[in-house]
C-alpha cells in the first residue's frame, strides 16, 4: 500500500505516533520517527528493529531540529510525508500557570512544529502532505486547557496558511484533531495513573460514540489524508467520537 513511500514522523516512539509509525511500515514505506524521551526511544527501536530509523530528538531545539533534517536527508533523500505529531499537555487552572510552563507547552506544541515543518519543507516531494496533530481543545472552552488549546490552536492557523503557500508545489497540508485517546498518557504526560483512568472514564462518558478512541483509529485518519484524500487541503478531521460536533445521544437531552 505505502511500497517506496518515505515519511518522518515526529513523537512516534508511543501512542497515536507509533501506531501511524506500524501501519506505514507495514504497508511497506521506509520511515524515521523521533522522540524524546530516551527510554521510549530505546523501546520503539526495539520494538520496531531495523525497518525504521528512531532519533532521539528535541523539538523545542532548533539545533536539533537542524541535525534532524540533515538525518533525514541522509537516511531518506526526499520524503512523501511528514505528520507532526510531537506534543505535550499538563492541565493547570488558568490562575495556576506559570511562564515556566507557558512557554514549554508553546515550545513543544507550537515552536516545535513550525520550525520542524519549516527545515524538512525542501525534503518533501512536489505532491506530498503535512499532516499535524491537533486535539479538539483547540476549539472548545475545556477547563485547565488553555496554555495547550492556545498552542493547538496556533497550529490549526500555521496549517491553513502553510496549505496555501504551498500551493504551486501541490503539498496538501492538513490537520487530524483527536479526542479521548487511549494512549500511554492519555494525552496528560504529568498525569498519575490514578487520573489518567478516571480521565478515560470521564472521556467515554463525554464522547457521543460512548467510547474513547484507539490510536489506530487516529493512525487511519492520519494516513488517509497524507495519501487518500487527494483532493483535500487546509482542513482539520476530527478524530473524536462526535465530541467537538455537538452531538446528544437520544434519551441524553
Amino acid at each position: 500500500m505505502f511500497t517506496g513511500k518515505r515519511a518522518v514522523i515526529t513523537g512516534g516512539t508511543h501512542g497515536m505516533g507509533l501506531a501511524i509509525v506500524k501501519a506505514l511500515l507495514a504497508g511497506g514505506a521506509e520511515v524515521l520517527t523521533t522522540g524524546y524521551n530516551e527510554r521510549n526511544v530505546e523501546a520503539a527501536q526495539r520494538e520496531l528493529g531495523s525497518k525504521a530509523h528512531v532519533v532521539r530528538s528535541d523539538t523545542t531545539d532548533l539545533a536539533d531540529i537542524e541535525v534532524l533534517g540533515k538525518l533525514v536527508e541522509e537516511k531518506l533523500g526526499t520524503v512523501d510525508y511528514v505528520h507532526i505529531n510531537a506534543g505535550f499537555a499538563e492541565l493547570e487552572p488558568f490562575d495556576s500557570v506559570t511562564e515556566a510552563g507557558f512557554d514549554k507547552t508553546f515550545a513543544i506544541n507550537t515552536k516545535g512544529a513550525f520550525f520542524t515543518v519549516q527545515r524538512l519543507l525542501p525534503l518533501i516531494s512536489e505532491g506530498g502532505a503535512v499532516v499535524f496533530t491537533t486535539a479538539v481543545a483547540d476549539g472548545t472552552g475545556t477547563p485547565g486547557m488553555s496554555t495547550f488549546s492556545g498552542a493547538k490552536a496556533a497550529v490549526r492557523a500555521f496549517a491553513q496558511v502553510l496549505a496555501a503557500e504551498l500551493l504551486p508545489r501541490r503539498i496538501r497540508v492538513n490537520v487530524v484533531s483527536p479526542g479521548f485517546i487511549k494512549t500511554p498518557t492519555m494525552g496528560v504526560a504529568t498525569a498519575s495513573p490514578e487520573y489518567r483512568e478516571e480521565f478515560e472514564t470521564a472521556g467515554a462518558a463525554l464522547t457521543p460514540l460512548g467510547r474513547i478512541g484507539t490510536p489506530e483509529e487516529v493512525a487511519q485518519a492520519s494516513l488517509f489524508l497524507a495519501f487518500g484524500a487527494t483532493f483535500t487541503t487546509g482542513i482539520e478531521l476530527p478524530v473524536d467520537g462526535g465530541i467537538a460536533q455537538g452531538l446528544v445521544p437520544l434519551g441524553a437531552e
